[in-house]
């Protein structure tokens, strides 16, 4: 049975409502997800049984008001949330990741009324996918060069342009698109798969996030209502705000993939046995084991903090940059000497660390790459920016 570490008791500081939703996602993981996700991973599938189950648990749009199909909790629940679904897997994080800060998220902030009640009941509740299109083929950590554009064809707008690595792409029914206007200023459309024009063909051959549901998102001459354009934002705040909730739900995700390599390390260390006794017994593994959960109550208490200043509305972009890159090369760090622990098991499917290490590769460079978000920090203490 799993045992996540607290060794400096950080539960104390977490509200009874942040356990019992913890507790209800906790348990909904261990019954839906686990059983079936390596499975999924090794035929580089994407259980989409699970969104509708996602819905019921609450896991989307946690933060958003229950007036739109939301709980109406905090950025605290909302990461201990994001803690136990990439407990599970990094693919059902992300999806829940997407459909949250990237989709719901913008609709939430820069739509109007009419647009809140018609998209978010639905993505709440997991009837409706959403998909969040700013990366292109040729623009990644620079999204102000985004090619993809839209024109005033006075009923309407014509979109063009695609997008890429989207999760969530090949089964969405809505997307989030970012587009350049013929202004050249940057803005938001909701964009309907059924749209003519519209097509999302899925990435295939990943190592990596292979239980996740990535894709393109190719717009042909796509027709957009005028009802469909995000009125109140303006320019690339508004895609990089959507990026500062995902980037602070990553920050806390991964401690679930590093607390489940850990935990599946030290139960092994102390049942494996060699030379006579259990190898927990050697000052090597040892090392190991101490080093990791130093590092877990490290990324609990930056994940915490910046969750507490989020609910303030006090967190900056580069405290949030600093928190998803430091607990990201951590967690990953943490999956490496998991692994070695295990030796040659290490890299079974019956156990979920090759799993884990393989998808926080991914995670490591999405939403801000790691060098990226170490040059955010350096730009917000110097006043200089790298890039």
């Amino acid at each position: 049975m799993y045992h996540p570490p607290d060794y400096y008791l950080v539960d104390e500081l977490l509200s009874d409502e942040h356990k019992l939703i913890r507790k209800a996602v906790r348990d909904w993981v261990d019954k839906s997800v686990t059983p079936i996700i390596d499975d999924y991973a090794q035929r580089h599938a994407f259980p989409k049984h699970l969104i509708r189950e996602m819905g019921e648990i609450g896991a989307f749009g946690p933060y958003i008001p229950e007036k739109y199909g939301g709980a109406g909790m905090d950025q605290v629940a909302y990461g201990v949330i994001m803690t136990e679904l990439e407990r599970g897997d990094s693919a059902i994080r992300s999806a829940a990741s997407v459909q949250t800060s990237l989709v719901m998220y913008p609709i939430y902030a820069f739509g109007n009324e009419e647009q809140r009640m018609k998209y978010l009941p639905k993505l709440a509740s997991g009837e409706w996918v959403g998909a969040f299109g700013l990366t292109e083929p040729n623009h990644g950590s620079d999204p102000g060069s985004m090619l993809t554009h839209f024109e005033d064809k006075g009923d309407h707008y014509l979109l063009n342009g695609s997008k890429m690595w989207i999760t969530n792409a090949p089964i969405c029914d809505v997307a989030v698109v970012w587009a350049k206007d013929e202004s050249g200023k940057v803005r938001g459309l909701i964009v309907d798969r059924e749209s003519e024009g519209f097509t999302a063909p899925e990435t295939m051959k990943k190592w990596s996030l292979r239980a996740s549901a990535t894709g393109e998102l190719v717009f042909d001459n796509v027709k957009v209502s005028k009802e469909n354009l995000l009125p109140n934002v303006k320019g690339l705040k508004g895609p990089l705000m959507c990026l500062n909730s995902a980037r602070y739900g990553i920050a806390w995700g991964v401690m679930g993939a590093a607390m489940d390599c850990y935990d599946t390390a030290l139960r092994y260390s102390l049942e494996r046995k060699q030379f006579g006794k259990p190898i927990a017994s050697f000052q090597l593994q040892q090392k190991k084991l101490a080093e990791m959960v130093t590092e877990i109550t490290k990324m609990q208490l930056l994940a915490w903090r910046v969750g507490m200043l989020r609910n303030d509305d006090r967190a900056t972009p580069a405290q949030i940059s600093m928190a998803k890159r430091n607990n990201v090369e951590t967690a990953l760090k943490i999956a490496r000497e998991s692994r070695q622990i295990l030796g040659a098991m290490g890299i079974s499917g019956d156990f979920p660390i090759m799993r884990h290490m393989m998808n926080l590769e991914s995670v490591i460079t999405y939403e801000g790459t790691h060098d990226i978000h170490l040059l955010i920090t350096g730009m917000d203490v110097t006043g200089i920016a790298a890039f």
